[in-house]
């Protein structure tokens, strides 16, 4: 264990329990109203829970230190698997929430194999390629993830899931990207992508046909949502609210007035809202800059690693955490339509935060595998300079 914590990313691991403990002080001010006046349950409800959360997964987390990436990839198709036949059952026998079939509803914890589908992909796509690396000049082999990753999204897609199976989507593609494939297949693949997308478009609006049901065409209108305060703007307005209410420094830890029932999903989708409301821009703009910090820190792990899997795991964390914040923040800011994406380390739920946890130990025990490798690398030059010097002293005697 001592050698696990010396190899660890320090900066990475103090900002990522830094940043969960913020977010659950957050989810309980966001939350605690709610709890009590919508749900009758104790204003600690959803801080308890959550804390549980957090509990099981840094145990998880804990265990999952102690294996080497390379187990995590030779299992990955088990996972894959897995998860296909998952999502294939709950479109068949799950219940609908929020107008979306999403959720194994188990009764102390709702899992949400959607969630889980991201990081299996990563874990995934980084052995696969790894494993086919001599083979990745040949079409069929580099895109054959990408076939996999379109099957995957189906399933989001028909639950209906479109915020979940975009994020999907956009990972499997740019990890894709982050591959070294030939440059000629990326260009080919990314031009034939937007032209089927193009044809696609074209053919229904000729149609007069979509792809997604009335709700979510409803969300596509997300302009101007205080014209439509009473209507389908009603949480993003609200959302505006909150942070005009902030200002520079907040009205303090607390003290926030949309959460009482304002914004219905306080605590999870609009949760930068109340932080912003209640802690001012100053400190919104202060949890942008350590998330990208954060960032950095997995990229440079990544370049760092010594092996390709390596790599391609932590950029697929990067691109992860990545698109949940745009997306999540561009929702909420009316930049595009509301997906109910997570906002990382401060929304609230459980398969969420058990993924992210995962996705960061993955980029951890990359780091222990680099950092022992170094050592191991170090350690060999000092034993051949020791050879070395002492041919020399029984050559001079």
């Amino acid at each position: 264990m001592k050698k696990i914590i010396k190899h660890i990313d320090k900066p990475l691991f103090i900002l990522s329990i830094v940043l969960f403990l913020f977010g659950l002080l957050m989810i309980f001010s966001s939350s605690n109203i709610a709890a009590f006046m919508k749900y009758g349950a104790s204003p600690y409800n959803y801080f308890i829970k959550q804390s549980l959360f957090l509990l099981i997964s840094f145990i998880f987390s804990y265990i999952m230190l102690h294996f080497n990436t390379k187990l995590y990839g030779m299992v990955s198709w088990i996972f894959v698997g897995v998860i296909c036949i998952i999502l294939g059952i709950l479109l068949v026998i799950g219940k609908a929430a929020n107008y979306a079939v999403s959720w194994y509803d188990l009764g102390f914890f709702s899992f949400q194999p959607s969630e889980f589908a991201k990081v299996i992909m990563i874990i995934w796509m980084a052995r696969y390629y790894e494993v086919n690396q001599d083979k990745l000049n040949r079409y069929g082999s580099s895109l054959f993830p990408l076939l996999i990753a379109g099957i995957i999204a189906l399933l989001i897609v028909f639950q209906p899931d479109l915020g979940t199976a975009i994020i999907f989507s956009l990972l499997s593609f740019l990890l894709f990207l982050s591959v070294p494939i030939a440059k000629e297949i990326k260009r080919k693949i990314f031009l034939t992508g937007f032209g089927l997308v193009a044809v696609l478009i074209l053919v229904l609006a000729s149609s007069g046909k979509t792809l997604i049901n009335s709700r979510q065409l409803e969300r596509l209108n997300f302009f101007r949502p205080c014209d439509r305060l009473l209507d389908t703007g009603s949480q993003v307005c609200n959302g505006y609210i909150a942070i005009n209410n902030g200002g520079i420094f907040g009205v303090g830890l607390g003290s926030s007035t949309q959460k009482y029932l304002y914004l219905p999903e306080a605590h999870t989708d609009f949760i930068f809202a109340i932080i912003v409301e209640e802690l001012g821009l100053l400190t919104g703009l202060a949890l942008l800059g350590i998330y990208a910090y954060l960032l950095y820190r997995i990229i440079k792990i990544a370049k760092n690693s010594y092996t390709n899997r390596g790599a391609v795991m932590c950029y697929g964390v990067a691109i992860y955490i990545f698109l949940h914040i745009s997306i999540n923040l561009m929702g909420l800011l009316g930049l595009m339509p509301m997906t109910g994406v997570p906002l990382p380390f401060m929304s609230y739920g459980g398969s969420y935060t058990l993924c992210l946890v995962v996705a960061l130990t993955l980029v951890q025990r990359v780091n222990i595998e680099t950092k022992l490798r170094d050592k191991l690398t170090e350690e060999q030059k000092q034993k051949k300079k020791k050879i070395v010097k002492t041919k020399k002293v029984k050559k001079s005697v």
